[in-house]
């Protein structure tokens, strides 16, 4: 399973970048981009994320 941000529901608050273990996650305008390559798929982004707009696929 991968962790996929819904550009529609994030809401750029970073809580994300600030909690992911790895620092799989970036921002690029304003949006949430997780690193494929670098995550874990630990699921904290899921777990954190205020919006929900994070889920594990």
């Amino acid at each position: 399973m991968v962790a996929v941000v819904d550009a529609d529901l994030c809401v750029g608050c970073e809580t994300c970048v600030d909690e992911c273990p790895v620092e799989a996650i970036t921002m690029e305008d304003g949006i949430a981009v997780i690193d494929k390559d670098l995550c874990t798929d630990c699921g904290t982004c899921v777990d954190v994320c205020p919006a929900e707009a994070i889920q594990m696929e």
